[in-house]
């Protein structure tokens, strides 16, 4: 009697525990065909299709439908016929939404950056810093323009300040073009939000050592800045690479200091640039620079590499200047161009191209800072406003290449300088 009851009792919790381990089955079925049925719906979502339709998104759909109009066009050549640009493949809603010939607050400066496909990890650090209008201009080739046009497509549906404020814009080999991603699982496959776009952006970061890039391809730096400075419509304009960070609250600070003061049509803003350890914080102000600068921190841009090119920028006067940050941002004093000063600074719209056919290391930007210099630019350097670069530049990590272009830029650079005598024939200055 005492065993049958023993018995019993066991078949009760046995099949109790049959029924919990039933109900766990179920319930991982549930979650995984609820996974699945959420998955294809981002997909449809994505690409079209009867979910997308019945459940639309105006605004997103006009994104896709934006996107590709962009890609249908083929885009356009540059004019060495080396590249084909897709300017806009994606315009910000806030580029959207400008009515032609207005201007607001916002459009007053836009930030201009250029990258490839494994930098653009830093737009979220970025665009967190700056928080206004930018110009992304992407360069990519092989089967990189494929995973670049997937990936900014997914930036700009997952990522909502993305969707506000970035524009985006490809460059690729004038052999190549873009598509749009029908139904991309491999590059979708698992994006379900603006984090895990980003994160798939980190598995290709860091992909080639500075402008090393397989197949032996040429990064055109100067196209890139010229598409990104093309593609805003902004009264100003800032020029920096995707892994340098400005200083907080620049472009409303600019926005008050030209509120102020009238500047002048040949005038530009110099921003001091620094570079800062890897394991550093991005400094926000020109106190926590400073702070950082004397403990040897953070030191003058490109210090080890080649001092001359940022040494006019007269850190020990900059860094002495208004110790007592007052929040207003001002010309702190104004410089004369000298040979090889290479400054990064906001600047009018009409200030003059960069020359295209600079290309890979070396001369890119100090042409472009010398055609200032002659065409009659003064350098204004503003007080407490400034631009980092993260990670110290040193002698060893670039790449295997990088002495042999800086050698073909310089002979470039010498027919360049000539070459604007001619452009500039009642300009009594030289570089």
């Amino acid at each position: 009697m005492h065993l049958s009851k023993k018995c019993s009792v066991f078949k009760v919790v046995l099949s109790a525990l049959l029924i919990v381990a039933l109900l766990q089955l179920i319930y991982l079925s549930f979650l995984s065909r609820f996974h699945g049925k959420q998955q294809r719906y981002r997909y449809s979502e994505l690409f079209g299709g009867s979910a997308a339709k019945k459940n639309a998104h105006p605004e997103k759909n006009t994104r896709k439908e934006r996107l590709r109009y962009s890609l249908s066009s083929g885009g356009i050549f540059d004019n060495s016929g080396q590249y084909r640009v897709y300017k806009n493949l994606i315009k910000s809603d806030f580029t959207t939404n400008q009515k032609p010939g207005s201007h607001s607050n916002s459009d007053i400066l836009t930030l201009a950056t250029h990258t490839t496909i494994n930098n653009l990890h830093h737009l979220e650090s970025l665009l967190e810093r700056w928080q206004n209008p930018l110009s992304v201009a992407i360069f990519a080739h092989g089967e990189d323009v494929k995973f670049a046009t997937a990936l900014v497509y997914a930036l700009s549906f997952f990522c909502p300040q993305i969707q506000a404020l970035v524009d985006f814009h490809l460059v690729c080999l004038s052999g190549e073009t873009a598509s749009f991603p029908e139904q991309d699982r491999e590059h979708f496959a698992g994006l379900e939000d603006c984090a895990s776009v980003f994160s798939r952006l980190e598995t290709h970061r860091d992909k080639y050592q500075n402008y090393a890039m397989s197949g032996n391809i040429s990064y055109p730096n100067n196209l890139l800045r010229n598409v990104a400075r093309g593609g805003t419509e902004s009264s100003y304009i800032l020029v920096i690479d995707m892994d340098m960070m400005p200083s907080a609250d620049l472009h409303q600070q600019f926005l008050a200091m030209i509120l102020r003061r009238a500047p002048a049509a040949d005038e530009v803003f110099v921003l001091p640039a620094f570079e800062i350890r890897h394991a550093r914080k991005i400094p926000s102000t020109k106190a926590e620079l400073v702070q950082l600068y004397q403990v040897g921190e953070v030191r003058p841009f490109y210090e080890e590499l080649c001092p001359r090119c940022q040494a006019p920028t007269n850190y020990s006067q900059w860094v002495n200047s208004h110790v007592r940050e007052t929040g207003t941002l001002d010309v702190a004093y104004t410089l004369n161009w000298v040979d090889p000063w290479e400054p990064f600074y906001i600047g009018p719209r009409t200030v003059p191209l960069y020359d295209e056919n600079f290309k890979q290391y070396g001369f890119n930007r100090i042409s472009q800072a010398c055609e200032l210099h002659v065409a009659g630019f003064r350098f204004s350097v503003l007080s407490s406003a400034f631009v980092v670069h993260r990670g110290f530049k040193i002698q060893g990590e670039f790449h295997a290449k990088k002495e042999e272009e800086n050698k073909q830029n310089r002979v470039l650079f010498r027919s360049f300088k000539e070459g604007l005598k001619t452009k500039y024939p009642s300009s009594t200055r030289r570089c």
